[in-house]
């Protein structure tokens, strides 16, 4: 029985989003919906789910089907609301009144601490916030899911339960799943759409096997394309040479001939489609000074600690030398965040005592919050006001990151997160820092703004210290990797062990 069908979906905005979608969902389809940012995915769910219009198309899903929209923003008025209550008022009034249990089952299966549950969402970490979010989707008993960047603002081990819960629905269970995060696609998903303003892509395979028979696909149509174009380059060359013939002989029979050649060319041409080239929201590009200093930060057994003094661990004595990516592995609340402020304040020049920082380290920091944006700011003049380069020069670095002309005299507050998140990474290029502290930098990027930022920090002389929820960026891009546990932090060979444990921690 077939559950949901697109037949032809099109939407447009200031431009088309994707057009011509056709797809049908069935029992058992979990499919991953990938795109770069602002390209139709949240818009796509929210067509679904009956809460937006398309511009042409044909959506219909079967009798009587219940859909769970779980969307990327939180209705301000549930800030206020307990825990329990938010999911609870999800709830018909005589639901919540008589069938408050719901909510409890809800809570369990979602692995809610008691501590939490009478908390209000504003006092909660964006984290349990998203968690809330979904319990309030859940309590309504949906019949297929629709999930909206599920795992933004969790830390690894929520991830992990979260993995474990949607992967322990029943099999038949149907959901579409739009995400950034590529593990988690692999791990929850057996279907991936690469949704395009034309010719999206629909693989019955998890994310990087579908990633990668797009890839060929892609090539194959490269060379395809290359082919026809040279096939109608050589019938016009001959149609060229013959109406110069033409023209002197007088024959018709050339001249003839010369307009099938070049109408043989035409259908060719007009016939040929050029391989789809991915461009994200614009390009991600890091730059490092260089340093010979053989450690840029050098730690003599410093304690980290919480903001009430309480010491979470301490560092042992170690060292960050040019050409490290350290990568901290801790469960949340470990302190992982914590470390990364000391040493920011180390370079500031604060207390900070057991790290020393080398004078030749200029620092690059972006926190997940992207605090060092001023959002009153324009993105104009962050970039112009810090660095001093020419109005046109501005433009252009901030059109490559990304950020339009129109929105690059706005302030920097009513950006998207993506965009935001370029423009964090556009300064820090700007400063050429031969030291990264990234805590959560793919917050908010795209999968092709992820890729981008790979390949940045595996270039050479790339020094950087790492908190990432995200376990292909972990891979990718980490060197080395400290583990924080039992007060103690420690070297390890490698990630798969902490998230070993914390897949297991989510069951």
């Amino acid at each position: 029985m077939t559950i949901l069908t697109l037949k032809d979906l099109s939407i447009t905005l200031a431009a088309p989003l994707f057009s011509g979608l056709s797809l049908t969902l069935n029992p058992g389809d979990r499919l991953g919906l990938v795109a770069a940012n602002g390209r139709g995915k949240s818009t796509l769910l929210r067509i679904i789910a009956g809460e937006a219009e398309q511009t042409a198309g044909d959506v219909t899903t079967s009798r009587g089907l219940r859909i769970g929209h779980l969307a990327q923003d939180i209705p301000e008025d549930l800030m206020r609301l307990p825990f329990r209550k938010a999911v609870l008022d999800a709830l018909s009034a005589d639901m919540a009144e008589h069938e408050s249990w719901r909510a409890e089952i809800v809570l369990d299966d979602l692995a809610v601490p008691e501590a939490l549950r009478d908390r209000p969402l504003a006092a909660l970490s964006g984290g349990w916030r998203r968690i809330a979010m979904l319990a309030r989707v859940w309590v309504r008993e949906p019949d297929c899911l629709l999930l909206d960047e599920p795992t933004n603002h969790l830390d690894l081990d929520r991830i992990a339960g979260l993995e474990t819960f949607l992967t322990g629905l029943p099999r038949t269970y149907p959901m579409i799943v739009a995400s950034h995060d590529r593990a988690f696609l692999d791990r929850v998903t057996n279907r991936t759409l690469f949704l395009r303003p034309e010719a999206s892509r629909d693989f019955a395979l998890p994310y990087s096997a579908a990633r990668a028979a797009l890839d060929m696909s892609d090539a194959a149509d490269a060379r395809r394309f290359d082919n026809d174009m040279q096939k109608a380059a050589g019938l016009r060359r001959q149609a060229a040479k013959l109406k110069n013939i033409g023209i002197n002989s007088g024959s018709d029979l050339l001249v003839t001939k010369t307009r099938q050649l070049n109408e043989r060319a035409g259908r060719l041409e007009a016939a040929a489609r050029p391989a789809h080239r991915e461009m994200s929201a614009g390009d991600i590009r890091l730059a490092a000074s260089q340093s010979h200093t053989r450690a840029l930060v050098t730690f003599g057994d410093a304690a980290v600690a919480a903001p009430d003094g309480t010491v979470l661990f301490r560092t042992g004595t170690r060292w960050i030398t040019p050409g490290d990516r350290v990568v901290l592995l801790g469960a949340n609340g470990a302190g992982k965040s914590r470390m990364v402020d000391l040493v920011a304040g180390a370079i500031a020049g604060g207390e900070a005592p057991g790290v020393r920082i080398a004078g030749s380290v200029v620092p690059g920091i972006c926190d997940q919050g992207l605090a060092g944006l001023n959002g009153k700011a324009t993105p104009f003049d962050l970039v112009a006001g810090r660095h001093g380069q020419s109005d046109q020069t501005v433009r252009g670095l901030l059109a490559g990151a990304g950020i339009a002309i129109a929105a690059q005299d706005r302030p920097a507050g009513q950006l998207s997160g993506g965009q935001r998140a370029r423009l964090a990474m556009l300064i820090l290029r700007l400063i050429r820092p031969n030291l990264y502290l990234l805590d959560e930098p793919t917050n908010h990027l795209d999968i092709e703004g992820q890729e981008a930022l790979e390949r940045e920090l595996l270039a050479e002389d790339v020094s950087a210290l790492i908190v990432s929820h995200d376990r292909a960026f972990i891979r990718a891009t980490g060197t080395r990797f400290w583990r924080i546990g039992k007060g103690r932090l420690e070297e390890v060979e490698n990630p798969e062990a902490f998230f070993d444990e914390m897949a297991a921690g989510g069951q």
